[in-house]
């Protein structure tokens, strides 16, 4: 990967190596249940998030609202009482650690930023679902995480015509966003090709194939990938995402790879395995042949 930099409150972080990024679903109703949380359970939290980080998270993705198919709707003021319980709990435990908060409300986010003590903002909708959040990241200063998707939870799954093919289509639609950010002023971007959100499990996979030509097509930015128990590993191994973990390393290793600079994963302790092999693996490519 390309090393970049991040500006967390004021302060230049340089990132020359990939990152995790550990999920903490403050929710009843992700689709792995082995990544909830509930708010009202503060042991829990806890319990979840000092795994997360002894297993060695980079990052804690905090969420309140889940975005799978057929998900609850969930109000922002419950939105907000979810994430900041995660937030305090994680801070609580890592004064330094870094937490992005993972919504598409300029409310929650800017709350969750200056209130709570979230450090990213990680956007599924990239700015479409609220359009004063990028306003509010530009305000804000922080790194901004923007995914690829269409529609809504309840209407992606039916969007996934890409006339011109999957990896052009996510690549124009995503640079039209990124255009949006840097005209409102947002330096630090990140960028999520939304594996999983309006595309079929074969563009899925045609995506991690051009992971890399992806990443150029999009100004070389720093890349996330989001694989990690997802409908594209088990519905067509006919499995539960339960049983998903070997196909999520598979994958999370061949992103890392093509260039992924940050994984987010439930299994910190397992990707974490899978991003030390691969890096003996690039350091033994470097070696000279004796």
């Amino acid at each position: 990967m390309k090393s970049f930099s991040l500006n967390i409150r004021g302060h230049l972080r340089q990132v020359d190596k990939p990152l995790i990024m550990g999920i903490l679903n403050v929710t009843p109703d992700s689709f792995y249940s082995g990544s909830r949380t509930p708010a009202d359970d503060r042991a829990a939290i806890l319990d979840r998030a000092s795994r997360l980080i002894a297993e060695g998270a980079d990052i804690v993705d905090i969420g309140g609202y889940s975005s799978r198919p057929g998900a609850a709707e969930v109000s922002p003021e419950e939105e907000g009482r979810r994430v900041r319980a995660g937030i305090e709990a994680v801070r609580s435990l890592d004064p330094d650690i870094l937490i992005s908060i993972d919504t598409f409300r300029a409310d929650v986010a800017r709350s969750a930023i200056e209130d709570w003590g979230a450090d990213i903002i990680n956007d599924i909708s990239a700015g479409m679902l609220d359009r004063e959040m990028i306003p509010v990241v530009a305000r804000l200063g922080v790194p901004y995480i923007i995914m690829h998707t269409r529609g809504t939870p309840s209407t992606m799954s039916s969007l996934t015509d890409y006339p011109y093919g999957v990896v052009a289509g996510v690549a124009s639609e995503l640079h039209e966003r990124i255009l949006e950010c840097h005209r409102a002023g947002i330096a630090d971007l990140i960028v999520d090709p939304g594996f999983g959100f309006a595309k079929t499990a074969e563009q899925n996979y045609r995506l991690m194939a051009s992971l890399r030509d992806l990443s150029l097509m999009l100004d070389d930015l720093p890349m996330l990938v989001g694989v990690s128990r997802k409908s594209m590993i088990y519905k067509p191994l006919g499995i539960t995402p339960a049983d998903s973990l070997p196909g999520t390393d598979a994958l999370n290793t061949l992103a890392l790879i093509q260039g992924a600079a940050i994984l987010r994963v439930h299994d910190v302790a397992a990707a974490r395995q899978v991003l030390d092999v691969v890096s003996m693996f690039r350091a033994a490519e470097k070696t000279p042949i004796s």
